[in-house]
């Protein structure tokens, strides 16, 4: 008794850049709206063939150097005013120009760590394992060949019509791509 596995998406292998980025916007045109590209190399135009957003990335970035600079500038005023004051040749306890270096490297780190978390967060990393792994030309991703997936969880996702669709804009070979 086989069981049938539940299906990832159907997967279009494509010979060159051009028939790629013309399969990808046609997709888009259609209205499929979850779907990934794969190719050898940087497909120009390609990204916005297939619909990606503009990352959150340099947001969570940004929220991060903040929290760290005022993390930092926090940590100096507390000991230097409140937990250990010394007042030195009078200057004020909160001396904040002697609080730049440090608040400064603080916010650098603390942005640094937030772009390397969020990152892989963004990214959905670390996986070991995706789906499109087992289809047996996907080898060629990293060669010479260029592939383009529609999801099952698209919205207007069909087998039968996304396989004709692929084969429709020119696909050499449509592939079934299991969960």
């Amino acid at each position: 008794m086989s069981r049938k596995l539940p299906i990832h998406g159907v997967m279009g292998e494509f010979e060159d850049a051009r028939e790629i980025l013309e399969a990808a916007e046609s997709a888009y045109a259609a209205g499929y709206r979850k779907m990934d590209a794969y190719s050898p190399f940087p497909v120009h135009g390609l990204d916005e063939a297939i619909g990606f957003q503009r990352s959150r990335l340099p947001l969570i970035v940004l929220i991060g150097g903040l929290i760290g600079g005022l993390g930092g500038f926090a940590m100096q005023y507390f000991a230097s005013v409140i937990d250990y004051p010394l007042n030195i040749g009078g200057k004020p306890l909160n001396s904040w120009p002697a609080f730049i270096p440090v608040t400064f490297e603080c916010a650098i780190l603390a942005a640094a760590l937030a772009a390397i978390l969020g990152m892989l967060g963004l990214n959905g990393l670390p996986e070991p394992y995706h789906p499109v792994f087992h289809v047996p030309r996907f080898e060629l991703a990293s060669r010479s060949h260029f592939f383009l997936c529609i999801e099952a969880r698209d919205p207007k996702f069909d087998l039968d019509e996304a396989r004709r669709f692929l084969q429709s804009v020119g696909a050499r070979e449509v592939t079934d791509v299991p969960s």
